[in-house]
């Protein structure tokens, strides 16, 4: 009974502070949810769109400037609007699923989308995370938008005008509309879908106008070289199903006059649509609006920076709005009241959490230690999702949108089960949780090899997966691998499973050194004989690794730094090697991909020489400078970076942002700290960014960082007093901030080399347990 009080009195005092906090400081205000979207295909500034939408809410909706189909849905440079889309992409690569649009319109009825198009211009647009609002001057219509998770309002105010109209779009590939016998209620579905989706895949929708219609016409397109024609005599409440279906609804306006239209959709069903658009109950746009913001506000509020410059402030909520939106969920509440899902792995509908639309490869690495951090709440309902993802397909995803996709290496779905548990996070099941981690070091995705191991076979037995056997990318491959090894041992350690199982991942983890090239010290892909590849190019982009070359793949060893000090002889030369990849010009070798890919452009560019921070592979790294006692070097490091490659700016990242991975390195990077090794209970120190940000944790402490004397000059730390106490250790450990307090830092322009230096200051390496 004491314990249920003491937790009530918790919740209870977190959701205080944040109430408080949001409204005090209103964090929303600072985001630009187009940050990132000014990116073309050969150079990447984002690769984003406006998402407006809830804290990781099962839609998103956005205007439309790219075609149908177009990853690039909005394109800041575009100058007009075809659409508002409902969305749910993670990324341009991986593209679209469950998406239909509604464009309003006036005069003579033009369905396609380049006719329908109108101009727009960004001095007429309003882009929040709540909140969306652009003038669409062929029509004259102002059109607004406002969201809850998974239902939204649209407000259009037209001008006068006889012939005005909302169209419904239900996309090609097979579609179906039905207006209801009153003539107010629209219901359909959508299909399409870019892949990791089952057969009985749709995306049910249902639309409600508060304006009655004069008349209607459906339009549909019969196939994949038809056109769209008109369809007449059509009764109400019939179905019309075919290749594409559009719905134009007409009615006369006054000048000034609003329409309102109610829309949401679900995965399982179309009444289960009719439950969700109750989440908009009678509640006005502008009422929705409002709690959308607050919602926004208690959320980014967990995290209040001051004493930045304006475009420092804007830039770190912009990047934290980003870490909010992926995985998204994927689950919804039946009539009920109980969780359910869709499974995109089976199609059956279930009960339980899913989340979905991120790619493990990017985001292990500090997006969802962030979420433990910050957010150990929701990211429980997350790896309850992971859990039913594994009952429901044999496999853990590593790409899911929504189900498996085949895309990039490593079986880094152990990082982020393993961190969270390590943290508290954990599961009911963990035995079923730890199954899956074990299947998949001995099974790969029949169909979707970028699932599971690819190459386990010969890494299980030869301890790295050859490159002359026809796996592409296999050193990175194996550098990943005997990570993920490591996540095991920690976990079966810490869950005291058999010591021969725990010795055989402990064996493993150690797997990286079979890499590890004397003669260049990098990394190098080994052949099935022992020998190393050649000709051997460190230059040399994609082959044995992925989207990097060997300068940026030789640091992912990230549970054994001192490891890798080891290999190349100690700290001097360690240091010497990451000093390197600073000084090294920006050369490349494109061969493998036969062309320049825009992850090289973006290294090239930047004038920092070979690293390339618009990529995952080497964000880390500048941390690395803290395990050879030089951490003076990761400080100054990374708020170059942070000044130089990030910006509240349509171009303001410098490659891809990564469903938050990017955007979260730069938030912890802001705080003054970052999970190198997701696993362990550390965060490396780099230098704070702010002169005091403030952390409100879900358990109601509070941490607070102060750094009054920072500066654009002032980057490098000449103390730390933890809690009132000198700390010189290059790492802070997850419970002492959880526990909250104080960190004073005194900075300063010119290095501390005294501090940081000795043995018990060094990071955890496994080298060293």
């Amino acid at each position: 009974m004491k314990k249920a009080i003491s937790i009530c009195i918790t919740i209870f005092s977190v959701l205080a502070i944040e109430q408080a906090m949001a409204e005090t400081f209103d964090a929303v205000e600072y985001v630009n949810p187009l940050v990132g979207s000014q990116s073309v295909f050969a150079l990447s500034t984002g690769n984003t769109y406006p998402a407006i939408a809830r804290p990781w809410g099962m839609n998103f909706w956005t205007p439309q400037t790219g075609k149908m189909g177009n990853g690039w849905t909005y394109v800041y440079t575009e100058n007009k609007i075809r659409g508002f889309k409902q969305t749910h992409q993670p990324s341009p690569w991986i593209n679209d699923y469950g998406q239909f649009s509604i464009m309003p319109v006036t005069g003579d009825v033009k369905v396609d989308e380049d006719s329908r198009a109108s101009w727009f211009s960004h001095k007429a647009e309003i882009s929040k995370p709540y909140y969306y609002r652009v003038y669409l001057a062929e029509h004259d219509v102002v059109t607004e938008i406002t969201p809850t998770e998974r239902a939204a309002i649209f407000r259009f105010t037209f001008p006068e005008n006889d012939n005005s109209a909302v169209l419904i779009d239900a996309f090609d590939r097979g579609s179906s509309i039905r207006i209801s016998a009153d003539g107010q209620t629209i219901s359909g579905y959508s299909t399409r879908n870019s892949g990791g989706v089952p057969d009985n895949f749709k995306n049910y929708f249902v639309v409600r106008l508060d304006k009655k219609i004069a008349s209607y016409r459906f339009y549909v397109k019969e196939g994949r070289e038809g056109e769209l024609k008109p369809l007449d005599n059509q009764r109400l409440n019939e179905d019309v199903s075919n290749y594409h279906v559009i719905l134009a609804l007409k009615f006369a306006t006054k000048k000034g006059e609003t329409v309102h239209a109610r829309v949401a959709s679900s995965f399982i069903s179309e009444a289960q649509a009719e439950i969700n658009i109750k989440e908009l109950g009678n509640k006005s746009f502008d009422e929705i609006s409002s709690e959308g913001k607050a919602e926004w506000n208690k959320t980014l509020g967990r995290i209040a920076v001051e004493g930045g410059t304006d475009s420092q402030m804007r830039t770190f909520y912009s990047c934290l709005y980003r870490s909010l939106l992926f995985p998204r969920k994927f689950y919804e509440i039946d009539a009920q009241g109980n969780i359910v899902h869709y499974s995109p792995y089976n199609g059956k509908v279930l009960p339980g959490f899913m989340f979905t639309d991120t790619g493990f490869w990017d985001t292990f690495r500090c997006l969802f230690p962030f979420l433990n951090l910050m957010y150990p709440e929701m990211n429980k309902e997350m790896q309850e999702g992971l859990v039913n993802a594994y009952k429901e397909s044999g496999f853990y995803p590593e790409w899911a949108s929504p189900g498996h996709r085949d895309c990039m290496v490593g079986n880094n779905s152990a990082s982020i089960l393993v961190d969270a548990y390590l943290k508290g996070v954990r599961v009911d099941d963990v035995e079923t949780m730890y199954k899956g981690l074990l299947n998949a070091t001995e099974n790969v995705h029949p169909t979707v090899h970028s699932t599971g191991r690819l190459g386990y076979e010969y890494y299980n037995r030869l301890g790295y997966v050859p490159y002359d056997v026809k796996i592409n990318e296999n050193a990175a491959r194996t550098l990943e691998y005997a990570y993920n090894d490591w996540c095991i041992y920690r976990i079966a350690k810490e869950l005291k499973r058999p010591q021969a199982e725990i010795d055989l991942f402990a064996k493993r983890a150690m797997n990286y050194k079979n890499l590890f090239d004397k003669e260049s010290s990098l990394m190098r892909g080994r052949n099935s004989d022992g020998t190393f590849q050649a000709p051997f190019s460190p230059l040399k982009w994609g082959d044995a690794f992925t989207e990097g070359n060997s300068w940026h793949y030789t640091w992912s060893v990230f549970h054994d730094p001192q490891g890798l000090i080891d290999l190349m002889g100690g700290r001097k030369q360690f240091v010497t090697m990451l000093d390197s990849v600073f000084t090294v010009p920006p050369l490349f070798d494109d061969s493998y991909y036969g062309q320049v890919i825009h992850e090289i452009r973006e290294m090239q560019v930047m004038n920092m020489g070979n690293y390339a921070h618009g990529n995952q592979p080497v964000q880390h790294m500048i941390y690395l400078y803290n395990y050879a006692a030089e951490p003076w070097k990761a400080q100054y490091w990374l708020r170059r970076v942070m000044d130089q490659m990030y910006q509240a700016t349509p171009d303001g990242y410098c490659g891809d942002e990564d469903n938050g991975q990017t955007s979260a390195w730069y938030v912890f990077s802001a705080l003054g700290f970052y999970p190198v090794c997701p696993g362990t209970d550390e965060y490396v120190l780099g230098a704070p960014l702010f002169k005091k940000a403030t952390l409100t944790f879900a358990n109601g402490n509070r941490m607070t960082i102060n750094a009054p004397d920072n500066s654009e000059r002032n980057v490098y730390i000449k103390s730390l007093m933890l809690n009132g106490v000198p700390y010189t250790k290059n790492f802070v450990r997850h419970n002492d901030l959880q526990k909250g307090g104080v960190m004073d830092y005194r900075m300063s322009e010119t290095p501390e080399r005294t501090r940081g230096i000795g043995k018990d200051d060094m990071p955890y390496s496994f080298s060293n347990r």
